[in-house]
């Protein structure tokens, strides 16, 4: 009995099947990270304060 493939592999077939690459993207990638809105410094999610230009809430 056949299988059916589950939806990242019917997604990468869709894909490549038209022509795109579905290698995964080389480097590392951190989505977990709070951003400094004054420099754009990554920090832990628990930073209260910015380490590269000082920058804190008030």
């Amino acid at each position: 009995m056949a299988t059916a493939p589950d939806g990242d592999d019917m997604f990468d077939q869709f894909l490549s099947e038209r022509g795109h690459e579905t290698e995964p993207a080389g480097g590392d990638t951190d989505y977990n990270k709070k951003q400094c809105p004054d420099c754009g410094g990554l920090h832990d999610q628990s930073a209260s304060d910015c380490t590269v230009c000082g920058w804190a809430p008030r």
